[in-house]
């Protein structure tokens, strides 16, 4: 049964590091899209999914809410799709966090844009403690690339590049930067960009999903992965009109594709906020996207932020009770 709690914990968090370094971004930045965000959007329809609030101790449940907006249709349930156990590695180094666990976020302009990410980087931080990286401000002109402290926790940094794709991310430059964070998991954001191509070819985007993936898999032998799918878009028709991108099913589609050959996890978030039907709708519907229909608001970024934490949360939840159940 939902009920009304607010994630008071996150939203003192925002506010604090609001208060202390003042991150504000310029609304006139080009596919910036928004400022770092304040605070988390209060929760109106939360699920304590367990009662324990200690989350610093081994083998303990996470407490999760459910972020997803009530206005939004024909959702699916928020989950990540890992059929192999591909992320089990992860879940048990952060069952001990018993040294700094470095997650690298990479992706197009909504990565770049700091927002989308930086809110799961917030959360986990609540979640798991934040004196891994030292709390300096985040702006659209800063660098995402966390500071370490060499103090045990999350440490999460964050790589995007204004209209990248999987083919024109995976430079020698950017890979090795990848590489030399020691990640323990890359999270891979993609597809928006790949749908606007009008000669979409699901052929060349496969082949370029298994070179970046490939190639960081040699440099980063110890490191796990999570692809995440597009949120939806527009194009244009026309000099003023828009309609839904046709070419976003068959790239998430591809990508699904990809995830499940290659046995890696994935979160769907396209499919999550309503797929094919539903998604562009939702998110138009609520205003959550940015005159472009493509880029989001300060406020979709958030929610898009919120729902990959839930998911990770959840993730992390059913391999603790798993292990908890074997060890009984």
């Amino acid at each position: 049964m939902r009920q009304n709690r607010n994630r008071n914990t996150v939203i003192c968090h925002f506010f604090r590091l609001a208060m202390v370094v003042g991150l504000v971004l310029a609304a006139s930045c080009a596919n910036a899209q928004d400022a770092i965000p304040e605070t988390a959007i209060p929760d109106q329809h939360s699920i304590p999914a367990y009662s324990s609030n200690e989350i610093k101790h081994l083998m303990k449940f996470v407490p999760i809410d459910n972020p997803m907006p009530s206005s939004f249709r024909e959702t699916a349930e928020n989950v990540i799709q890992d059929p192999t156990g591909s992320l089990n590695p992860f879940w048990a180094k952060l069952t001990m966090l018993d040294r700094p666990l470095r997650i690298v976020h990479i992706g197009d302009s909504h990565v770049r844009g700091h927002v989308f990410p930086y809110v799961m980087r917030l959360c986990l931080e609540d979640d798991f403690g934040g004196r891994a990286v030292e709390q300096t401000p985040v702006t659209y002109q800063t660098s995402g690339i966390a500071t370490e402290t060499g103090e045990n926790g999350i440490v999460y940094h964050m790589l995007g590049v204004n209209g990248a794709t999987y083919r024109s991310f995976a430079t020698p430059e950017r890979l090795d930067e990848i590489a030399s964070l020691c990640p323990d998991l890359i999270i891979i954001s993609f597809g928006t960009n790949e749908a606007h191509a009008r000669n979409y070819d699901a052929y060349q985007h496969l082949s370029a999903m298994k070179y970046l993936v490939n190639t960081l898999k040699k440099s980063c032998p110890n490191t796990v992965f999570l692809l995440t799918t597009p949120p939806g878009a527009y194009v244009r028709v026309g000099r003023r009109g828009r309609t839904i991108n046709p070419r976003t099913p068959s790239v998430v589609a591809n990508e699904l594709k990809f995830a499940r050959e290659n046995d890696l996890a994935v979160w769907n978030m396209y499919d999550i906020v309503g797929g094919k039907k539903r998604a562009c709708l939702n998110w138009s519907a609520a205003d959550y996207f940015k005159k472009d229909k493509i880029h989001f608001t300060l406020d979709g970024y958030k929610i898009q932020g919120l729902l990959l934490h839930e998911a990770f949360i959840k993730a992390y939840n059913r391999y603790v009770g798993d292990r908890l159940a074997q060890a009984n």
